[in-house]
């Protein structure tokens, strides 16, 4: 009995937990193909949504929005976040450090609601005062940078702290300056957790609904938006289909990066290895 629960117990419940994590996925990516509106059966296969999809500018005008704005916010988060992480790694003591940290880290545990409220009320007294900035896409951008942020610096603070320093001090004590260090030695070593946290802030962007609710402007709706808007006045299944073309783009997206990682993982077993053999000595014979 202890064998089979063992064997068995665990597997079942992974899969039941999978099962219950993907199966609504599946049934929307199933009824995106529904010949009618009907949600409760399945009542033939058609491309009729897809269609709708394509004519429908709504949806078509937040995709590209939500694109624009992800790619963006994905970029000032990895850079960013990457500086954050340096200095709380590299730099252990030095006034403020404390606060700092509080401030980098207080958007992961902080309500969205909280923080789309906060920024509201700045942006919006910005504008009383300077002008500047109107509502739009900058504001979405800033908003989900400061939450991208904190997020990216978490994945690449864990990645500098597993790298090994010994190589950063060799450089310095060939004569490499602390910014040759950096651009020469951190960054390559750390490029996977950079393109992690890019990844991570540009998925975070792309679903925000919260905050580009709170700091979208008049005329301007990412995606989201566009779908929870549509959600909210009743069964659309043009909806479906949008839906369906994220899981699919984030699912090749992610297996691509695995891949990479993966790659990247065996070739430096393999040059790490061929180092070892260059500078293991070989035994003369007869010595």
């Amino acid at each position: 009995m202890k064998n089979w629960l063992n064997r068995y117990f665990g597997r079942t419940w992974l899969a039941a937990v999978y099962l219950f994590l993907y199966a609504p996925l599946l049934f929307m990516v199933v009824f995106s193909f529904n010949s009618t509106r009907q949600d409760a059966r399945f009542t033939g296969f058609s491309l009729r949504w897809y269609e709708a999809l394509t004519r429908d500018t709504k949806i078509v005008e937040g995709f590209f929005l939500s694109l624009k704005v992800a790619t963006v916010t994905g970029v000032l988060s990895a850079v960013l976040g990457t500086f954050a992480a340096f200095v709380l790694v590299r730099y252990r003591r030095f006034l403020g450090r404390t606060v700092f940290s509080g401030m980098v880290n207080a958007p992961l545990v902080m309500p969205e609601v909280v923080i789309g409220l906060s920024l509201l009320l700045l942006m919006v007294g910005a504008q009383n005062f300077f002008g500047w900035p109107e509502r739009g896409m900058l504001t979405i951008i800033l908003g989900h940078t400061l939450l991208g942020m904190a997020y990216g610096m978490v994945v690449i603070q864990s990645r500098l702290m597993e790298m090994n320093r010994s190589i950063e001090e060799a450089a310095m004590d060939l004569g490499a300056r602390p910014h040759q260090v950096f651009f020469l030695i951190t960054l390559p070593n750390i490029a996977q957790g950079i393109l992690a946290a890019f990844l991570l802030s540009f998925t975070l962007s792309f679903d925000d609904v919260v905050i580009s609710e709170f700091l979208s402007g008049p005329g301007v709706s990412t995606l989201p938006q566009v779908i929870f808007g549509y959600a909210r006045r009743g069964i659309n299944p043009t909806i479906y289909a949008a839906a369906t073309l994220l899981i699919v783009t984030v699912t090749i997206v992610v297996i691509a990066y695995s891949v990479w990682v993966a790659r990247q993982t065996r070739r430096r077993e393999r040059e790490t290895q061929a180092a070892l053999r260059t500078e293991t000595p070989t035994p003369h014979i007869g010595a």
